[in-house]
Formats: C-alpha cells, structure tokens, sequence
C-alpha cells in the first residue's frame, strides 16, 4: 500500500504496530467524542475560494519562536513514539530537520534527549509536565538546556490522567503482573516484523528520559505507575514560576482551551499557548479546538503566540487552524502513523504532503504568503 495521506498511514500503523500500542495512539478518553468531534468540525471549515489571482510564487516560510521555519508546523510531543519504529524519536526528529520544521520530545519518550540531539543538527523543542518531583524536574530542564532545546512546551492540562478505555482492553493498562506482559508478548508475536525491529533491535526500552528515577525497571506497568504517582494534582499558576526559575528560553503552555485561561497565560508572560484539547485523550465531551481557537485567539491578540493541535490530518487542515487564528499547528497522530508505517521516510513523506496540500490550498484560495492566511478566508 502506498500511502497519499494521513490516513493512508493510519492504515498501515494498525497493520504493522500490535493492538496495544495503535490503540494507545489512537484512541481518546471515554467514548472518544472529542476525538472524532476535533476531526468533523475541522473538517467542516468552509474556505473562500478565489480566482484569477498570481499564485504562481507561495512562501510557507514564517518565524516561530526566533527561529525561522520552513511551514507555520511542528511535530508535537507523543508519548512513547519511540516504541512504534527503531529509536523512533530519533527517526522523527531527523525528518523534521530535513523539512525545516521543528521537533517535540516528550518527556515519556523512549530515547533520551541526549540521544536525539545527537542525532540532529537542528535544535529541537523539550515538553514537560508538572511533576511532583521537582528535584527530577530541575534535572530535566538542565539537561534540556544543555542539549541546547530551542522551546519548552510545558503541558498543563493533565494534572491527572485521562481514563482512557481502549488502553484497558487491549492490555496496555489495568492487565499487570504475567497476565498482561502475557497479553502484549501475544500481540506482538502476531506481528514480527514490529518485534524484530524494535521489540528487539530497538532496545534498550526504557522511556530515556524517566530511566533514572525508574530505579532500572522498565516494564509498562512502571511507566503507569510512574504516571500515577507523580503527575501533580496541585498544580496552580503560581507553580509556573518555579519553571521560569530555570528555564529561560521560549516557554509554551499546552491545553490551553478558555480564554480566561489564555488571557491568564498572557499575564503570566507564557511565550505562546497551545490551544488544545490533548486530541480527546483527557477529558471527552469537550468542544473541538477548531470550535474553541477563534474566541481563544481573538482574547489574547498578539500577547503570545498562539498555536494549536487536534484533528490536524493534512495541509489543507493546517490552513484552516491558520485562518482560524493559529500562528502555527502542532502535527500529532499524523506524524505518529507516518513513523508506525514507513519510519523516518514515511514521517518525511506525511510532511511533504503536507506541504503540497498547503501550497494546493493557498493557491486556490488566492493567496502566496502565511501572513494572508486569515478568518477573511473563510466563509461564513
């Protein structure tokens, strides 16, 4: 199969990863509305368009951050991406700098941030969350620092986990113990060219980043424990000030979703907010974020810079978050089924389509440079 979208790779993800780890990157919470709500509504964003016009030159060159990139795009932070291709996050992150785009790391990731700076010449983009352990926290942002990280996205909508019902059945989460390594060994059996290549080349797999506080274990169920036990409930704004303590680059919060909460980031000096709904995966039923980006970015003006995530599957959808108000979109499933079905090559190819669909989109829409790209685009 030869993929010509997002979807295409959505496929060929659900062939080539076991059950447990496809569902964990596509699925949501609950009954995962909002997952399917933030792929409707972007897809029901009407454009104008327009004729006899000179596109024969587009630029998608703009700045995020002091940085120049080659499209208003980025690839978000996902968790354990590493574990859908051999040292997965490496893969990604060189087909970002190839593209001219930058790269997330997650916190949870399986290769650590020094071994995928290494891998690039680019810098890349750090996420974090608040984590009780603010001695580990610290140490995390020096090491980001030191590995030159160009941006910290700081997520602030998961101050718990999202029960998330997929996870549960195919044995990712609530199986412990012999019954659900039993389950996962089971399912990637079924699925050997996944467990040759990184169930067993892949290695070592123990999520890069966490291993040190992980005291060597490095089985599912310490990952989620982890989790349980050290995300914070009691975060509040005033806890942002311990990040600025140490962190003095670009400083991103994601799960901005009210704009009372946007204008209260702006207050606080946050650099950029990204308005998202974590794709559906915490809490369901919320609106989507094309539904929640124009009010949200209308309260915060040119305070920060205002980006956005959720149900992004193409480059025409890219544009209809721009006229809706981002300066920039955070690519998420897209990438993580681009890397699950062709590697570093099936990420760089997803981001050259998205390319084209961009250029396609501007051109027929009559304009040639990001900046035109607006709500006078839309149809109302």
């Amino acid at each position: 199969m030869k993929a010509a979208s997002a979807t295409d790779y959505r496929e060929l993800a659900r062939r080539r990863l076991p059950r447990f780890l496809f569902d964990y990157i596509d699925g949501g919470s609950y009954a995962e509305v909002t997952v399917r709500r933030n792929i409707a509504d972007l897809e029901q964003v009407a454009l104008r368009q327009r004729v006899l016009r000179d596109v024969s030159t587009i630029d998608l060159g703009t700045t995020l951050f002091g940085h120049s990139t080659a499209m208003p795009v980025a690839l978000a932070p996902i968790g354990l991406a590493g574990m859908s291709a051999r040292r997965g996050e490496v893969q990604a992150a060189r087909a970002a700098e190839t593209a001219g785009i930058p790269f997330t790391l997650s916190t949870v990731s399986a290769c650590p941030i020094e071994e995928v700076i290494a891998g690039v010449k680019a810098p890349i983009w750090f996420q974090l969350y608040m984590i009780r352990d603010r001695a580990f926290m610290r140490d995390l942002l020096e090491r980001a620092k030191a590995a030159r990280c160009s941006a910290l996205i700081f997520t602030v909508d998961m101050p718990v986990p999202g029960s998330r019902y997929r996870d549960y059945r195919s044995g990712l989460a609530g199986a412990p113990g012999i019954l659900g390594n039993m389950r996962r060994l089971w399912q990637a059996a079924c699925h050997p060219r996944w467990a040759w290549d990184v169930g067993l080349l892949g290695r070592p797999h123990n999520l890069g980043n966490v291993a040190p506080v992980l005291g060597g274990k490095s089985g599912i169920e310490d990952f989620f424990g982890w989790m349980r036990a050290n995300f914070d409930p009691t975060v509040s704004w005033a806890d942002l000030a311990f990040v600025r303590s140490i962190w003095d680059g670009p400083l991103i919060l994601k799960g901005i979703f009210d704009p009372e909460d946007a204008r209260e980031a702006a207050a606080i000096g946050a650099d950029g907010i990204v308005v998202s709904n974590h794709g559906g995966r915490q809490l369901d039923g919320v609106p989507s974020t094309a539904h929640m980006l124009p009010p949200i970015a209308a309260a915060v003006g040119d305070k920060l810079t205002v980006l956005a995530d959720g149900g992004v599957r193409s480059g025409l959808d890219v544009v209809r978050m721009l006229a809706l108000g981002a300066r920039g979109v955070l690519l998420g499933r897209a990438w993580a089924y681009a890397l699950a079905g062709g590697g570093q090559a099936g990420v760089a190819h997803m981001l050259q389509l998205v390319e084209a669909e961009m250029r396609v989109a501007m051109a027929l829409t009559g304009i040639t440079r990001i900046e035109q790209i607006g709500p006078d685009i839309l149809v109302r």
